[in-house]
């Protein structure tokens, strides 16, 4: 059990509606039924924004989200998101292992790829982009796009905060952080 209750249900008829547009007829994530108890909470957190597809590609979307998830240690969000979108974003298997285990430049991504990892990760480490990191992402993305990227990475470390703080027990379909290997294993 999260360190909150989550809200059980029936649900009140806005929150299960709001429920219902995000879910799309899935059962409410652990999450969302923790911070929908909490109506400043759950405004704040819808008001992000950042739920809809935005400025960038599933793909590229979903890239930001799992590294950034993965270099907070968030098992639960990441596993959300590779159970749910994974797939429809065509990352392999490698390149789902990679967001967890690998650097930056793993050769299993593109080179605009490569660059948006590699934004991902400064911002993370150093909560900015330096000016050569900066020029090699404005190579690949336009204005709306980096921007997006910079409100993604904000608002999943957020999520990340969230869901670890809270304890929150990893969702029963979600995909779990893959295993470190050591040589010959």
């Amino acid at each position: 059990m999260p360190r909150i209750p989550p809200l059980e249900p029936p649900y009140p008829a806005d929150i299960q509606a709001q429920f219902d547009r995000i879910m799309r007829g899935a059962p409410p994530l652990m999450l969302f039924r923790v911070m929908a108890g909490h109506q400043r909470a759950w405004g704040k957190f819808g008001g992000g924004s950042l739920l809809d597809r935005g400025p960038l590609s599933l793909r590229d979307r979903e890239i930001a989200i799992d590294r950034t998830c993965a270099l907070n240690g968030c098992e639960y969000e990441w596993g959300v998101h590779v159970s749910t979108f994974a797939a429809a974003a065509e990352l392999t298997a490698e390149q789902i292992r990679a967001t967890v285990l690998e650097d930056s430049q793993a050769a299993c991504w593109s080179e605009a790829e490569r660059a948006l990892l590699l934004a991902v990760d400064a911002l993370h480490r150093r909560a900015t982009l330096g000016v050569a990191e900066f020029a090699t992402l404005r190579v690949h993305y336009n204005e709306d796009q980096i921007l997006e990227i910079i409100l993604l990475c904000g608002f999943y470390r957020t999520v990340s905060y969230l869901a670890n703080a809270l304890d929150l027990p990893l969702e029963e379909t979600a995909a779990r952080f893959p295993a470190r290997t050591s040589c010959g294993a």
